[in-house]
């Protein structure tokens, strides 16, 4: 009777969790957009974070070829696709990746929920960080430590402070998530040594979410698994880089001295999604065996010349903003005290520009500070990447043409910010 109560009371409160929690920010902007287009009103669609540009051909192809394709696969992936995602990372990080290391899941937000789930200790977030990171922490009942970033550093945290954290107590299991390039800022972490020192001298777990890394607006891009790879679990998929948001594929390279929390995300998977779609995963096998580079470096140079013509149109004596490193973020700071909170400074900027954006505070910011994440996707990504744009640089012109809406979002939105 007393474990039956002891069971009960869990049940009741992991439910009173779960009541607390908010839809994802990120997806109910995409609803409250469409909700406000269906009344007639133009929006610029600033908030929702999902590529602009089609699947590769090839990829779709693979998808339609293997549609017939209706068993159940190994529950850490088909075996094919891991060795070429084992080989495809292993090229990129100088690293001796197995197909053992590579869990397949129906994207890299569940394999992270997981995670969440059996790591026991606590979880440091840099803010800003991703919106799911915390309300996952909550389920998987782990204590968060929200730890405030600086512009300066590229909005990620500097080693002592993720030391100052850990001293408090040596005793405890620490996971850090660190997110390169970064949403919601579009920053690159340019101090992955000294946070990779730390990670050693603590025995400190890394999350590196890298579901953007192909986005990097520099050819060098560096990842912290290249500094301490034995603690590092490298978190990615097909959903950025290949247009496949909605395919729902991502996955996870632990490595060896990790195998343990490897072998336990093994049996919850087992215990919930079973395996990802078969026809997924055969076709995700052209995405990482076939050579994309030209439609990756085509939507790289894309989403830099449009990031730029933000920035340049966005910035002033009103706004604060950092330069765009990759993805397709920015996260302007609006400097007027009028505002109660960030919350209300997007809700003020939707009613009076149309323009959707979100608040820093969904990301880990204190809401005071009127900090709001500016997506800069809202144009037709396919004719853009059909359009005749070999110039190094892209223009004005060019922008303007095929990216009218963020054109004319970003001239309201900086027009309101002057007129404050």
């Amino acid at each position: 009777k007393i474990n039956l109560i002891i069971v009960i009371y869990k049940t009741k409160m992991l439910k009173n969790l779960v009541k607390n929690l908010k839809p994802s920010s990120t997806l109910l902007i995409n609803e409250t957009s469409r909700k406000l287009e269906e009344q007639g009103k133009k929006i610029y669609k600033f908030g929702f974070g999902q590529s602009p540009f089609k699947v590769p051909e090839d990829v779709v192809n693979e998808l339609k070829i293997n549609a017939h394709q209706n068993k159940y696969l190994p529950m850490q992936g088909l075996s094919e696709l891991r060795n070429v995602v084992a080989k495809y990372t292993s090229e990129k990080k100088n690293y001796n990746y197995k197909s053992e290391n590579v869990i397949i899941g129906p994207g890299s937000k569940e394999l992270m929920f997981l995670l969440h789930i059996i790591f026991d200790g606590e979880i440091i977030l840099p803010a800003p960080s991703w919106v799911s990171y915390a309300p996952q922490a909550i389920l998987g009942r782990n204590k968060t430590q929200i730890l405030q970033t600086k512009r300066e550093n590229n909005w990620f945290p500097t080693a002592s402070e993720i030391e100052e954290i850990i001293l408090k107590d040596k005793n405890k299991n620490y996971l850090l998530f660190l997110n390169s390039p970064n949403n919601p800022s579009g920053q690159i972490c340019e101090n992955l040594e000294e946070i990779a020192s730390i990670a050693k001298k603590y025995n400190l777990i890394i999350l590196s979410d890298e579901i953007y890394s192909e986005l990097s607006f520099k050819d060098s891009y560096q990842s912290i698994s290249n500094f301490c790879q034995e603690k590092t679990i490298i978190s990615t998929g097909l959903s950025k880089w290949c247009g496949a948001g909605g395919w729902r594929l991502g996955y996870f390279l632990v490595p060896d001295s990790l195998i343990e929390i490897k072998n336990m995300i093994n049996v919850l998977a087992s215990e919930t999604f079973s395996a990802v779609s078969a026809p997924i995963q055969y076709a995700a096998i052209k995405a990482y065996e076939n050579n994309h580079s030209n439609y990756i470096n085509k939507s790289r140079k894309i989403l830099s010349a449009v990031g730029n013509y933000v920035y340049e149109n966005l910035k002033s004596n009103k706004v604060l903003i950092n330069q765009p490193q990759g993805a397709f973020y920015l996260m302007p700071e609006f400097l007027n005290k009028k505002f109660k909170n960030s919350t209300h400074l997007c809700e003020t900027v939707l009613e009076e520009t149309g323009v959707a954006m979100l608040p820093a505070s969904d990301f880990g910011f204190n809401p005071q500070r009127l900090l709001t994440r500016l997506c800069y996707i809202d144009f037709d990504g396919n004719e853009f990447l059909n359009a005749d744009i070999d110039d190094k640089i892209l223009s004005d012109k060019i922008i303007e043409k095929y990216a009218p809406n963020v054109v004319e979002g970003v001239q309201k939105l900086s027009n309101w910010a002057k007129n404050l």
